[in-house]
């Protein structure tokens, strides 16, 4: 299998460094802008199968050309270049699959579906953590029951020690996690699509010691297109970020104060947006290269089963890769979509077309495919 890897970042460097322990992929092609220096624990691996590659993906020749020596390509770059460079999956017939994290994008890359199916190919959006990982999860529980009532997804990254006043660190993009601050979130109420506000309907939610008590709030993005395929079919469903408790209310009073604005205002005679400002100011004292993390997942999907109420649950709890310096938010998000991209290129996702995660995926071999790298997702059912 010859792969693709664009973004050398964070997420996309996990993803290439797990595609390089499967001996089938036979080359790893790992393209940014800049790849003067790969993550320490893909070092060992450039220049032999691994080929750091700079590319500038808003170049569609270069990226086509890219592309046409692949099986599969993997997107590993902020979600407003998933449209476009799914598009130039279709037109040159291969695999593709991204991070997501909008869903309006989503539905666009979904038009490419009869294109997609005509060159045989699949392409799958949202196939890191969450949208992903929790999104197939949920899909196997409610595969797993005869009627469904509530699906509640809770998922957060977070420090193993942490310190105030936010008890938090950057553990992809704080650029991104201010956007899930901000933006409205889908959610099924009474079997109806509605939108509640981010940071909102506080709730506490208990882990196993060491992680402890956490605290649970609405944010965007997590169910991606789910709320839309089951508007009408299940009563509730909802995504919830989890945090350290008191994490929210400052944010919330951070937001509400208008510091995470984009629209730009005028101090002392220069025009700055304030949600600049804020990622300048709090980016230096949330990044802490030093600090492990982990990653808490919880999936409950309550129904009937056999004329009994039965509840499903699925939880994770993820830790930092002392070994090889990877943290949990890469594993568990770069080797998902090292995972689907490996299931696309060995002929496992069908039909062609484009579809979620939810929609496609094999959840059985996902689990066991997380498991053999030491993510472990523990399912319990109680009736």
């Amino acid at each position: 299998m010859r792969m693709l890897v664009l973004g050398a970042g964070l997420q996309g460097s996990a993803c290439a460094y797990d595609l390089l322990q499967n001996d089938e992929v036979t080359t790893v092609r790992l393209a940014d802008i800049d790849v003067g220096h790969v993550a320490h624990f893909l070092a060992p691996y450039s220049g032999k199968r691994l080929i750091p590659t700079a590319v500038d993906v808003r170049d569609k020749d270069a990226v086509r050309a890219l592309m046409r020596q692949s099986d599969a390509v993997m997107s590993a770059i902020p979600y407003y270049f998933n449209l476009e460079l799914a598009t130039l999956a279709a037109e040159c017939g291969v695999h593709f699959c991204d991070l997501g994290g909008n869903t309006d994008i989503v539905f666009e890359q979904k038009k490419l579906d009869a294109r997609a199916r005509a060159k045989g190919i699949t392409i799958i959006p949202d196939c890191g953590l969450a949208p992903g990982m929790v999104n197939i999860l949920a899909q196997r529980g409610i595969d797993e029951l005869d009627k469904v009532d509530e699906v509640k997804i809770f998922v957060g990254g977070l420090p193993q020690h942490p310190e105030g006043p936010l008890n938090y660190q950057i553990v992809y993009s704080l650029e991104g996690v201010l956007d899930y601050y901000t933006t409205l979130s889908w959610v099924v109420r009474n079997g109806k699509r509605a939108h509640v506000k981010a940071l909102s309907e506080l709730e506490p939610v208990h882990f196993d010691a060491p992680v402890g008590d956490l605290e649970a709030f609405h944010t965007a993005g997590g169910l991606s297109t789910m709320a839309f395929r089951y508007e009408g079919k299940i009563p509730t469903m909802e995504y919830k970020t989890l945090r350290y408790p008191g994490h929210a209310k400052i944010m919330e009073a951070v937001r509400d104060l208008g510091l995470l604005e984009l629209e730009p205002i005028e101090v002392k005679g220069v025009m700055v947006s304030p949600r600049d400002v804020a990622v300048a100011a709090m980016g230096p004292r949330l990044t802490k290269p030093q600090s492990k993390d982990l990653v808490a997942l919880r999936v409950t999907v309550k129904g009937q089963k056999d004329g009994k109420d039965k509840t499903i649950t699925f939880e994770l709890v993820d830790r930092y890769d002392e070994e090889r310096g990877i943290s949990a938010m890469m594993r568990t998000t770069g080797y998902s979509l090292s995972i689907t991209g490996q299931m696309q290129a060995r002929g496992e996702v069908t039909p062609p077309g484009v579809h979620t995660p939810d929609e496609c995926i094999p959840a059985e071999k996902y689990i066991s495919e997380l498991g053999r790298r030491g993510i472990h997702i523990r399912e319990s059912q109680e009736s």
